[in-house]
């Protein structure tokens, strides 16, 4: 059985569907999870939503805390997460002028 690994590199991300919604996840390999999801191996939900659009990312240390960081991200509503991704896009936006 091999041994899951608790430290390191984790990242929570939030993708917006074809149609608008949302669909928050985690994962320690992110190429490779959008990879999985945009062919349709990822999560149930993501079957036929594609085109994905990746909106949010945030890196982690700690399994346990980006876990703990994607549960409260899936407990917020519409407009707050819409409000999370503009609040990092504009970071974003700023760095680069």
């Amino acid at each position: 059985m091999k041994k899951f690994k608790r430290r390191g590199v984790f990242y929570v991300y939030i993708l917006k569907c074809q149609k608008g919604t949302y669909y928050t996840g985690y994962t320690n390999n992110l190429k490779n999870r959008i990879k999985l999801h945009e062919k349709g191996l990822g999560a149930k939900y993501l079957r036929g939503k594609s085109p994905l659009k990746l909106v949010y990312i945030k890196q982690y240390k700690y399994y346990k805390n980006a876990i703990n960081a994607e549960r409260d991200i899936k407990k917020l509503s519409r407009r707050q997460k819409e409000e999370l991704v503009k609040g990092i896009k504009n970071k974003i936006d700023k760095t680069k002028k």
